[in-house]
């Protein structure tokens, strides 16, 4: 074959999506953030995006929030209106797991398609600066006397934070089921609900709180990890005597119904993303834990990480 009648054909194979996504030039990503703006989600969607169209992996990458319920919202415009689409990628994690037990929605995540984690990250509880609490002790005695007078906000009901609120509760005696828990649609609402005085103690990964903390508007009072985190002078609730550890990571999924080369395809660009010094700063800035996995593993983890949560959040008397 010529090569005019090569290109030709190449071009028309392009034109009618038959070509995997590696076969293009580059891609137009559209990437669905499944909360709104300023949250975990979004802030390590937008970077990741940034990230990719550093590294050339892709022109240009569409951003669209859609909050809600955990991210099930979001899931459900990504299952609904993306079949097929090799350009379409969807952020999500440990929180839209939580979101399909407790809510047991109608679309399910095993409806799209796995492409890789991306972060680990742990969370902080923190106290807004004037709060008569002091230690995690303090909330802890005040959860024993009252457990609905301690208010906890954070995200979606059943996000990591609302999981680790009731499993201290039960580590201290105090009935899960009456954690009075009050879950915003993103991280905007929930720092300015702590930041007001409206929340008694507010949960979310120490990115979310870092500048708050650092201009002492918010106490840190502890933190989810098995150990401290580096350079983060934060005791961890083990430590303080509270056997509470709970990890929380995010990740990319694909669109529903695509072919294995596509799936292939996006996983190269977020693997090539990942390796770009973008990328490595936003770890840096934000306190986010690497924690690149894709393939089968990344498979498997997932369906662990379900199992695993929803063991959980029986014993804590969520379910």
């Amino acid at each position: 074959m010529r090569r005019d009648e090569f290109l030709k054909t190449l071009a028309a194979l392009a034109a009618t999506g038959v070509l995997p996504l590696s076969a293009h030039a580059a891609a137009n990503l559209k990437m669905l953030i499944p909360a709104n703006p300023a949250g975990g989600w979004d802030t390590t969607g937008r970077a990741l995006g940034k990230a990719i169209m550093d590294a050339k992996a892709a022109d240009t990458v569409q951003y669209e929030n859609k909050g809600g319920a955990a991210g099930i919202i979001g899931l459900a415009q990504f299952v609904n209106a993306s079949k097929g689409d090799p350009n379409a990628i969807m952020m999500m994690g440990a929180v839209m797991l939580g979101g399909i037990i407790t809510g047991k929605p109608p679309v399910q995540l095993q409806q799209c398609t796995p492409i890789a984690r991306l972060t680990s990250e742990y969370n902080v509880f923190v106290v807004p600066a004037a709060s008569p609490l002091k230690t995690m002790k303090d909330v802890v005695e005040q959860l024993k006397k009252d457990p609905g007078s301690v208010k906890w906000g954070g995200g979606s009901r059943g996000s990591t934070e609302h999981i680790a609120a009731a499993m201290l509760a039960r580590n201290v005696g105090a009935d899960p089921k009456k954690v009075n828990y009050v879950a915003f649609r993103g991280g905007g609402e929930a720092v300015a609900a702590i930041l007001g005085g409206n929340v008694t103690v507010g949960g979310s990964g120490y990115s979310e709180f870092a500048e708050h903390i650092t201009a002492g508007k918010m106490r840190p009072i502890g933190v989810t990890s098995d150990k401290r985190l580096p350079g983060i002078n934060v005791p961890t609730l083990k430590e303080q005597g509270y056997d509470v550890v709970l990890g929380n990571w995010r990740g990319v999924y694909g669109a529903p119904g695509i072919s294995a080369e596509q799936r292939a395809a996006l996983t190269d660009i977020i693997t090539k993303a990942t390796k770009h010094k973008s990328w490595q700063d936003a770890l840096e800035k934000n306190g986010w834990t690497p924690a690149l996995l894709t393939g089968k593993a990344f498979d498997e983890f997932v369906d662990n990480e379900f199992a695993a949560l929803r063991a959980t959040m029986h014993l804590s008397g969520m379910l």
